[in-house]
């Protein structure tokens, strides 16, 4: 009990308090703007926290952290523009739902299940972190091939229209992926003799042109109408989630379950356990047709999923000094720089420090309560804005976004490239988000699978030779068999019925 006092002790002191409180401000803001990520917020709090103790220094990055992954979801519910590629895993629902006049519910409920989903992750760091480390360490490259394929196949099934539009989204993203020298071979993939192609495509760029450059064109050509502007929550936001609470006890567990466990495996992070969420979400709900319709079932349960993923990242960081993702990596590099190294005798001989660490993150889920209600009802002013003022402002923002990156104007160019190839998807029903994903889980799924090909010494058996391999192999390809199958089955019984 003395240790758990003197973290106490720790944390509530008001230098400690208003440090947490700036940085939830700060994290708020930068999660808000289309393309600035949480890992920018973290990166960006650095050298601000070389003139910090610890506590304080560790307590600016979770908090800013937390408010940053929950504010990616602002522009995507207000303006079809995810904040975090996260995000963009239920912004087709959250985007509809602010079309009918339901953007605060929408985002109240983004913000209270992202808040239960931390709290949850957080239990779980700090009951079971050294079980979930050792499980999370198990995990090789053949796992991490299947968990991959996994999280893309999830995004061709779950998106809106047929599965070979989504299909050929995720093969756009996969594409873009494979630009650029960083590969195994460390050979230049498709530069073309451009020297800017050899870091491969610029993420943040490709997914502001893929949505928000998309958006100012399709506003442009069509001129759209904004969407209505939010009704007042009948009872309030809050009190309107009770009842989403009381209809998705299950969906809120699980999603807070798997995106804790998600985010425990090193590399995996919040994308995958976000993505994999709502596709489970998707299978096993009893209204399946309206997702990606304006359903809010899917936002519990990836919401959950969002934040869950954050706690989770933190138990490999704390347990084996081993980030869970680049924010926990950046985290564990500042650690070092406070003479404090991660891993199993931090909890010897830091413990009050493990255990403050535990308490910020119970606060910084309970504070973005308050500050993400402020910032829903100051965001909601947006939809009042003309159309013909608003998109240029929004082109001006997306535009000084991709220049500041690498200060180079071949940001801007791949911007407005993604954002034609985004117009140009969408006019033909070709879903969006799938490709961001492809995007992101390109270099994952290449460098997992070439580096157990060179163990396996060329064998394919190699992937189903290992316990959690095979289960996570099998499962993947009893998703791939489940719509041949019900197809099979359904023209079996036409012709028995004939």
């Amino acid at each position: 009990m003395s240790i758990l006092a003197d973290a106490f002790g720790l944390v509530f002191q008001p230098y400690v308090l208003l440090v947490i409180f700036g940085s939830a401000c700060f994290g708020m803001f930068v999660g808000a703007i289309p393309g600035l990520t949480a890992t920018m917020a973290t990166a960006l709090l650095v050298p601000i926290t070389f003139f910090m103790e610890p506590v304080p220094a560790i307590a600016a990055i979770v908090t800013a952290t937390a408010m940053a992954i929950f504010a990616g979801d602002i522009p995507g519910a207000l303006l079809r523009m995810p904040g975090t590629p996260a995000s963009a895993a239920y912004v087709e629902d959250a985007y509809r739902m602010t079309r009918s006049g339901r953007s605060e519910e929408a985002l109240g409920a983004s913000l209270v299940f992202s808040a239960i989903g931390g709290i949850f992750g957080t239990i779980i760091l700090v009951t079971a972190s050294p079980a979930l480390a050792e499980v999370a360490l198990k995990f090789s490259s053949f796992e991490y091939f299947w968990l991959v394929v996994l999280g893309l196949s999830c995004a061709i099934f779950i998106s809106p229209g047929s599965v070979p539009r989504g299909l050929i989204a995720l093969v756009i993203g996969l594409f873009a992926a494979t630009v650029g020298i960083d590969n195994p071979a460390g050979e230049p993939r498709y530069t073309f003799g451009n020297i800017n192609l050899l870091s491969g495509v610029e993420f943040i760029s490709a997914m502001i042109g893929l949505f928000a450059i998309s958006e100012v064109f399709r506003a442009m050509v069509r001129r759209e109408d904004r969407p209505p502007i939010a009704k007042d929550v009948k009872g309030g936001i809050f009190r309107s989630q009770w009842i989403n609470i009381r209809r998705y006890p299950v969906q809120i567990i699980r999603g807070s379950a798997i995106g804790t466990a998600i985010g425990a495996l090193p590399g995996a992070g919040a994308d995958i356990a976000a993505w994999i969420s709502y596709a489970i979400s998707k299978r096993f709900s009893k209204e399946k047709e309206k997702f990606g319709t304006g359903h809010v079932e899917g936002l519990v349960e990836s919401g959950a999923a969002n934040n869950g993923a954050v706690s989770g990242a933190w138990i490999p960081a704390l347990v084996f000094g081993i980030p869970g993702d680049s924010i926990t990596a950046i985290v564990i590099g500042v650690l070092y720089i406070k003479g404090i190294n991660p891993g199993p005798m931090v909890f010897i001989n830091s413990p009050e420090l493990i255990y403050a660490i535990f308490i910020v993150f119970f606060l910084a889920n309970i504070i973005m309560l308050p500050l993400g209600w402020v910032a829903i009802k100051a965001a909601g002013t947006i939809l009042s804005i003309p159309t013909r003022v608003l998109m240029p402002i929004i082109l001006m923002f997306c535009i000084v976004g991709s220049f500041s990156i690498n200060n180079s104007i071949f940001g801007v160019i791949l911007l407005l490239v993604f954002g034609v190839i985004g117009f140009l998807m969408e006019e033909n029903d070709i879903p969006i988000a799938p490709a961001i994903l492809g995007l992101v889980l390109g270099p994952m799924l290449e460098q997992n699978f070439i580096t157990s090909m060179i163990k396996a010494d060329g064998s394919f058996l190699a992937f189903f030779e290992r316990p959690i391999a095979a289960g996570l192999g099998i499962f993947t390809i009893l998703i791939w068999c489940t719509p041949l199958l019900l197809a099979f089955l359904r023209r079996r019984s036409g012709r028995i019925s004939a």
